[in-house]
């Protein structure tokens, strides 16, 4: 520790060995020790001590939705970054999609890295998409340094982002495969959807009955014997359905390369206190019922779903319309998915290591970052998140960081209070208080 020019001390650090009292040391950006809690302070290092506050590694959102350029009314990196470090995040992967243009080209990423340089707060990465014409793309992507290839099997919502049929995931999968690439997939059957009933209107039951688990059971069923053919690496998005669960741990004994993640509103929030025209809860697949809510947090306590993300996925208030046939589907959590999810996790008896295996390690071996990202350990990034795990707080939209404020979580009183955020050793965010954008923009680590 002698070279070390911070010093951060709690009495309560996570770290990879369990919750101890701990003093860490960070040179250059990078920690270089992990000692007692006592261990002295050499001469020039700056001590910074949080008391009983718990030190975690930043959180890892390998799901967000920045929608920068081209729709940056709904959101934006300056926007998003600071959300996200608001909230204890400080490494977001970027969709392909929702921005105009989308990640699909290497041009197209070039303009999206440029737009974002000089407003990153935490650090980005890109996820590249896949689309039916853009299979001679793919590899040119993985070159640049995206983290995998985004797909949808219905459509997105977006025109110029359209979906993959069964012969085009094939011919995509096959692709990416050659090169070593990770597929991840929004799962839903486009022909499970069309013939489930189309009511529209406010009532979220309708809604609900529109999204069937089937869908979901039908697509991964297909994602899942297309990996195995090929002996390709998948990835399912924002799993809703338990249904799918047996499917998925029966696939992995098979030795098939498929992992799931899941989203803190499917795990904090349910179908039957969704209010009618609340379009805010609006998300696909849809926020579904307590008891199936409940299998996809045994399948979290299991290890058959890998990790939880955002997704997040703003628009405008004026998209939020209270017929949820039309409104845009997407839920804004970046700022309050770790609050959120320890609330919850709290009551299930679950502990802060476990909020950090799945939402900072779990995402970070995700996207090939967990030699630098998600864990409190020598050689990582000296990335913080400082939490008041027992204060609590009433969520008030106004005071979010998110270019929109509309969320579902309005008026519900969360546990874990974020002090401070830290981005290679220098604070980025301490109680509101924000320093001017210090993220880099992260590529693929071959």
């Amino acid at each position: 520790m002698s070279e070390a020019e911070l010093v951060l001390r709690s009495t309560r650090v996570i770290t990879p060995e369990g919750i101890r009292a701990a003093s860490v040391a960070v040179t250059a950006g990078t920690i270089t020790d992990v000692l007692p809690y006592d261990a002295p302070v050499p001469a020039g290092a700056r001590l910074e001590d949080v008391g009983d506050h718990v030190v975690l590694p930043g959180l890892v959102d390998t799901h967000v939705h920045v929608n920068d350029p081209g729709r940056t009314e709904w959101e934006g990196f300056w926007t998003a970054t600071r959300a996200a470090a608001a909230g204890g995040i400080t490494t977001l992967i970027d969709m392909p999609l929702n921005s105009l243009p989308p990640t699909t080209t290497v041009e197209n990423l070039r303009i999206k890295r440029e737009v974002a340089a000089d407003k990153a707060h935490i650090d980005v990465g890109f996820w590249g998409g896949a689309l039916p014409d853009n299979v001679k793309d793919l590899h040119p992507l993985h070159e640049a340094g995206v983290f995998g290839f985004k797909a949808f099997l219905s459509p997105s919502g977006v025109d110029e982002f359209p979906h993959l049929e069964p012969a085009e995931l094939a011919r995509s999968l096959e692709e990416i495969n050659g090169f070593g690439g990770l597929l991840i997939v929004h799962a839903e059957d486009p022909q499970n959807l069309a013939v489930a009933p189309q009511i529209g209107g406010p009532e979220y039951s309708h809604f609900l009955a529109s999204r069937p688990r089937e869908a979901e059971d039908t697509a991964i069923a297909l994602l899942i014997a297309q990996a195995k053919r090929l002996d390709a690496r998948v990835h399912v998005l924002h799993l809703s359905s338990s249904d799918a669960l047996p499917l998925i741990a029966e696939a992995r004994k098979d030795g098939v390369k498929v992992t799931v993640e899941t989203c803190p509103h499917y795990l904090t929030l349910t179908a039957e206190e969704v209010p009618d025209g609340a379009s805010e809860f609006k998300c696909c697949p849809p926020i579904r019922e307590a008891a199936n809510q409940d299998l996809l947090w045994q399948a979290l306590a299991d290890g058959v779903i890998d990790c939880v993300v955002t997704d997040h996925s703003p628009s405008t208030a004026d998209l939020k319309t209270d017929d949820f046939a039309t409104a845009w589907g997407g839920i804004s959590g970046l700022q309050l998915s770790l609050p959120a999810m320890w609330t919850a996790a709290r009551e299930r008896g679950h502990g802060l290591e476990d909020v950090v295996r799945w939402m900072s390690a779990g995402t970070a071996r995700l996207v090939g970052l967990d030699g630098r990202k998600g864990a409190i350990a020598p050689g990582h990034d000296a990335d913080f998140a400082v939490l008041a795990p027992d204060e609590t707080f009433t969520v008030d939209p106004a005071e979010l960081q998110h270019r929109n404020r509309v969320t579902a979580y309005a008026g519900k009183t969360l546990y874990g209070v974020v002090k401070s955020t830290w981005l290679r050793g220098r604070r980025v965010v301490a109680d509101g208080e924000f320093t001017e954008p210090q993220g880099e923009l992260l590529t693929r680590t071959p």
